[in-house]
C-alpha cells in the first residue's frame, strides 16, 4: 500500500490537462477555469472621477470660509466643461471631475445659500474624494490568471473592463457507475439483503457541483462481463471513468479485473481510513479512478483524491485544499499505521475562549450520518495519538466545493 501522501503525489502526476476550450459569455462562465489569462484594454476608472455627491473644486481658490458660485452640474454619464476660476461645480457620484477641479468636497460638508454654496476651507484637501483613473485596473494588466476558477466577484471584475466572453476550459465528461447486486435505487421496495444506494446521489451532486459533466450510467451487477461492457461504454463517451464498489479481492469484485483486461491498474489500496481500497489506472488511455463501496470511504475518497485529480485535469491552477490548524474537544488513544480523517465539526468552547474539534460518536465507514452532520474532515496522522487541545488539521467541507 502507498502511504496517503505517496498515493496524491503519484496520482496527480498523472493528470494532464484537457486541451479542449471553448469561449464563454461571461453570463455563462460561472465556476468555469480560464484558459488564457485575462488582460485589460482599458482603465477602471476610464477617468478621474467623484466619490461622492458634493462639489469639485480647485482648493487653491480656498483660503478661509468663503461663498462660490456653482457654474455648472455635472451628473453621471455626461462629460464636464473646465472648472471657472473662482466657481465650484456640483457634482454627482462616479461623473467625471472637471478640468481644473482638484477635490470634491461632500455635500455635507457644505451650506446653500440660494444658488450659491459656502464652504470652509479647512475642509478641503488636494485630491480628497477622487478616484483616479487606472486605480482600480490599468490598461495593460492582466487581471485574472490562466487556471483560476471563475467566480461572482471575477465575472464582475471582467466585465468592468468590457470583456463580454472569456476563453475557458471545457467541462471534463465524467462517467460514473455503481456495482453491487445488493443495490436498490431510491423508490424501489425495500427487500431483505438489499441496501439504497447512496453513493451514486452522493457522486451525482458533487461532481455538477465542480463544473464537471456528469455522465451517470446507474448500476452494474456483479458480473465479470457486464463490469467489462459498462467500463468500455464509458471509455467511449468520457474522459474519465469513475465506479464506486467492486475494488476489493472478493469473489464478486469484478472491477479490478475488467480494468487490467482494458488497460491497467496502477495503484490500489492506500493507507486510509476510511478509503483504503483506492485504485487508479487507465482504460485504453482514459484515466480510471475506483472509489470504495463503504458510503463514508467513497465520499472521503471522492473529495480527497479524485477532487484535485479531476480539477489539475481540468486546468485549474490551485486544486489542492489547504487545512485549517485547531485544537481537538476529544482524546483519540488509538494509533493506526493507516492516517485518518476523522468527521468533526467547530464547537465554541467557552471556557478556552477558542474554536474547538468535537468528533462525530461513530466513525464507522458505513455511517453516512457523520458526513452529514460533520463540518469537515480532521486529519490524525499515522501512529499518532491526539489528546483534548492538541492541533490538528482540519479540511471543511465548504472548502472542497
Amino acid at each position: 500500500m502507498k502511504s496517503f501522501d505517496e498515493a496524491l503525489s503519484f496520482l496527480l502526476e498523472q493528470a494532464t490537462i484537457t486541451p479542449h476550450t471553448e469561449k464563454v459569455s461571461c453570463a455563462q462562465a460561472q465556476g468555469r477555469i480560464l484558459a488564457a489569462p485575462v488582460v485589460s484594454s482599458v482603465n477602471v476608472p476610464p477617468y478621474d472621477n467623484s466619490q461622492m455627491d458634493g462639489y469639485a473644486i480647485d482648493v487653491m481658490d480656498l483660503t478661509h470660509e468663503e461663498v462660490f458660485e456653482v457654474s455648472q452640474r455635472i451628473p453621471a454619464g455626461s462629460m464636464p466643461s473646465p472648472l471657472k476660476i473662482g466657481t465650484v461645480a456640483r457634482i454627482f457620484t462616479g461623473a467625471p471631475i472637471p478640468e481644473s477641479a482638484n477635490a470634491v468636497i461632500m455635500q455635507e460638508q457644505t451650506e446653500t445659500l440660494g444658488d450659491k454654496v459656502k464652504i470652509d476651507a479647512e475642509m478641503a484637501r488636494p485630491g480628497q474624494n477622487i478616484r483616479r483613473m487606472g486605480e482600480d485596473i490599468a490598461k495593460g494588466d492582466e487581471i485574472l490568471a490562466k487556471g483560476h476558477r471563475l467566480r461572482a466577484q471575477d465575472l464582475g471584475y471582467i466585465s468592468s473592463i468590457g470583456v463580454k466572453a472569456v476563453e475557458v476550459y471545457r467541462p471534463l465528461k465524467i462517467a460514473i457507475f455503481s456495482t453491487g447486486d445488493e443495490l436498490l435505487e431510491p423508490g424501489e421496495t425495500p427487500e431483505p439483503g438489499k441496501i439504497f444506494n447512496s453513493n451514486r446521489y452522493v457522486l451525482s451532486g458533487a461532481i455538477p457541483q465542480l463544473g464537471f459533466e456528469l455522465m451517470d450510467m446507474g448500476r452494474v451487477e456483479d458480473d465479470y462481463e457486464a463490469t467489462l461492457a459498462a467500463l468500455k461504454e464509458a471509455e467511449k463517451q468520457a474522459d474519465v471513468v469513475m465506479t464506486t464498489g467492486g475494488v476489493s479481492v472478493g469473489e464478486e469484485d469484478h472491477v479490478k479485473a475488467a480494468v487490467e483486461a482494458l488497460g491497467s491498474l496502477t495503484m490500489w489500496q492506500v493507507k486510509m481510513k476510511p478509503g483504503k481500497p483506492l485504485a487508479f489506472g487507465k482504460i485504453n488511455e482514459k484515466p480510471f479512478i475506483g472509489l470504495p463501496g463503504n458510503p463514508v470511504s467513497a465520499f472521503s475518497v471522492f473529495y480527497l483524491f479524485a477532487r484535485p485529480f479531476l480539477l489539475k485535469m481540468q486546468g485549474m491552477e490551485n486544486y489542492c485544499l489547504q487545512p485549517y490548524w485547531l485544537p481537538t474537544d476529544f482524546d483519540w488513544t488509538k494509533p493506526n499505521f493507516r492516517r485518518e480523517f476523522v468527521r468533526v465539526k467547530r464547537v465554541n468552547d467557552s471556557d478556552a475562549k477558542q474554536t474547538r474539534l468535537a468528533l462525530f460518536s461513530h466513525q464507522g465507514s458505513g455511517v453516512l450520518t457523520s458526513t452529514v452532520w460533520a463540518e469537515g474532515l480532521a486529519v490524525i496522522p499515522e501512529d499518532s495519538v491526539v489528546r483534548k487541545g492538541d492541533l490538528l488539521a482540519f479540511y471543511p467541507f465548504n472548502d472542497m466545493i
